[in-house]
């Protein structure tokens, strides 16, 4: 086992959810249930989104526990420029050097050039999420500690053993993972299972139409196991679930 590394603070005592070897949800006890991913084995580490604490106690905390060091932690690749899933990004990227990766089109919120595209005031579906989450990106609150993408991607690329989906629709350059392998899709806020089953927060969806689409395009796939942005992964019948998700 590699020696073990120093995080910042005091981190949560809290297990990752294996969906794959190789393919491991962080996170879920925070405000709005998010989660993040950790892809691969070895000394080649990929992860998806950086959760939303600043500091990155929970990431740091899974590594250690893994028997992994930070230098392990090569790729950083982010779905979308929410806030939720970017807090720990600057912190991640000074400690471990790893390589940014996001969609041409969110790359400048992310490094902190532009504010995401506001959210209605108005309170939408689901309500539990409103405060503070949809008051948050309506208003332009909630910034997270900037940070510069290093490379983009798009649609059918391939990082970190995954290919990507680009699947717009929650915000214009939205990205999804998959895996062939394992039949494991991971829908960043495309799909969500808090505080219920739908295809993401329906507030937040800045083109309904797109996302319907993207929703379809996932559904195709017929992914045996879904990791989700805001709840727990789906890990049975998940084809059935975001088939629904078309048919509604």
């Amino acid at each position: 086992m590699k020696a073990p590394f120093r995080g910042p603070g005091q981190p949560e005592r809290l297990k990752g959810v294996e969906l794959a070897p190789g393919i491991r949800a962080i996170g879920g006890h925070a405000g709005g249930r998010v989660h993040a991913y950790l892809i691969g084995q070895g000394t080649e580490l990929t992860l998806i989104d950086t959760l939303y604490e600043t500091d990155g106690r929970l990431v740091f905390q899974e590594l250690r526990r893994l028997g992994h060091s930070l230098s392990d932690l090569k790729r950083i690749v982010l779905t979308h420029g929410h806030r939720s899933h970017l807090g720990g990004l600057a912190e991640l990227k000074r400690q471990s050097g790893a390589t940014v990766y996001s969609h041409e089109w969110e790359a400048d919120i992310i490094a902190g050039e532009r504010k995401a595209q506001a959210v209605t005031i108005l309170p939408r579906r689901p309500l539990r999420a409103y405060i503070p989450f949809q008051v948050g990106l309506a208003l332009g609150f909630g910034k997270h500690p900037p940070c510069p993408v290093d490379e983009t991607l798009v649609d059918e690329d391939e990082v970190g053993g995954l290919s990507v989906l680009h699947t717009p629709g929650h915000t214009p350059g939205h990205l999804a993972f998959y895996s062939e392998e394992y039949g494991v899709l991971l829908s960043g806020d495309s799909i969500a299972t808090w505080p219920k089953f739908d295809a993401g927060w329906p507030a937040f969806n800045l083109n309904p139409q797109e996302q319907r689409e993207s929703i379809r395009r996932m559904a195709s796939l017929e992914p045996k196991k879904v990791g989700v942005g805001h709840g727990s992964p789906i890990t049975r019948e998940a084809a059935d679930r975001v088939h629904g998700l078309v048919q509604r």
